[in-house]
């Protein structure tokens, strides 16, 4: 088990609030999927397992229904849970990666974070996105990582550096590997995102 994070930097490019719960089994996730719909009105994301023997259940909306359906989780299944985060101002590039939207176009450069878990990838790369100008390329949390998820992101060079900077920050000892890569070649760049995205939406 890692430890939970709770991370309300807000910045820049604010949205509403993105929650994560990981939990051990298919049928726990299944039952606190089905409380916390109950509880308020949030948009689920995703819920699903993954690897490795995870129920991960993505959702966000208001920041008060948001963290009423979290609190309601942690309360009744916490010995359940695995992992799960609260990130209250989400960046809405991270939503809408998460919703399967890329931005590829001819990068100058690129950046691309890989960590550890699922819940550790996602603040860092709502982090990214608000200590640099950058563009979020897209993200992936799929089947074939060992519960691992990586984002990309893109812009001129020292702005790409500072951004996977501001993520490794956040990660730390759940950082799995990072890479800045300055001109990208265009058969590289279609292959970034490859394979199909944990897509929701």
């Amino acid at each position: 088990m890692y430890a939970r994070r709770l991370f309300s930097d807000c910045v820049v490019h604010m949205g509403e609030a993105l929650a994560l719960l990981e939990l051990d089994s298919v049928a726990g996730g299944l039952s606190a999927l089905d409380t916390l719909v109950k509880r308020a009105a949030v948009n689920v994301l995703e819920a699903n397992l993954v690897e490795p023997g995870k129920f991960l259940i993505l959702f966000e909306g208001g920041v008060a229904e948001v963290k009423e359906c979290h609190a309601v989780v942690l309360e009744q299944y916490s010995a359940q849970l695995m992992a799960d985060m609260l990130l209250p101002m989400v960046h809405e590039a991270v939503v809408a990666g998460l919703r399967g939207k890329e931005n590829l176009g001819a990068p100058d450069t690129l950046g691309v974070v890989e960590g550890a878990d699922v819940a550790t990838t996602l603040l860092a790369a709502d982090k990214a996105m608000k200590d640099a100008a950058v563009q979020l390329c897209g993200i992936r949390v799929a089947t074939g990582l060992a519960g691992r998820a990586y984002f990309v992101v893109s812009g001129v060079q020292h702005d790409v550096e500072a951004s996977v900077a501001a993520a490794c920050g956040v990660l730390e000892d759940r950082l799995h590997r990072s890479e800045v890569i300055p001109r990208p070649h265009n058969e590289m760049v279609a292959w970034l995102l490859r394979p199909a995205p944990f897509r929701v939406g």
